[in-house]
């Protein structure tokens, strides 16, 4: 079990001089007294939200925002990540997971990259028995939704 919460705390603290160098503040969407735990293995977990930010903070507008918020769902736990950045045309969303899709090729040089994080996000997820899904407004912004399984101490295994 990870406490999901302080998994994005650490996220955010690895990614801020990126963040900070696009001038693209990261959020989380409130305080978070108590810990959310999930079912997940932590590395991989780490690595996929890790993707996701560092996509966002690539793809963000100068001056943007990326912010990370949590949902129960009874049994799992929807986690999303949504920025206000360039966003992801109709045509292109049901590519982005394919391993390296560059959406705008224009930009891979000075982004760098290899194309293959968001197809490592979904491997991890998927892994986890989860889905992600993606939606995307043009120049508005993009949003990155999956679940993990909440931690429940009675149906622990």
């Amino acid at each position: 079990k990870i406490n999901i919460v302080q998994l994005v705390a650490e996220v955010f603290e690895s990614q801020e001089m990126r963040a900070r160098k696009r001038g693209i503040k990261l959020i989380l969407d409130k305080e978070y007294d108590d810990p959310i735990w999930v079912v997940a293995d932590k590395k991989r977990i780490f690595q996929a939200l890790t993707n996701l930010v560092a996509n966002s903070i690539n793809y963000g507008k100068e001056g943007g925002r990326t912010r990370v918020s949590f949902m129960d769902m009874n049994e799992n736990i929807l986690l999303e990540v949504n920025d206000n950045g360039i966003g992801i045309s109709k045509q292109d969303i049901p590519r982005v997971f394919e391993r390296f899709y560059r959406v705008d090729k224009s930009r891979s040089r000075e982004q760098g990259g290899t194309g293959l994080g968001l197809a490592i996000v979904k491997h991890i997820i998927e892994a986890h028995n989860q889905t992600i899904n993606v939606s995307s407004s043009l120049n508005e912004g993009t949003s990155f939704v999956f679940t993990l399984k909440k931690y429940r101490p009675d149906k622990a295994i």
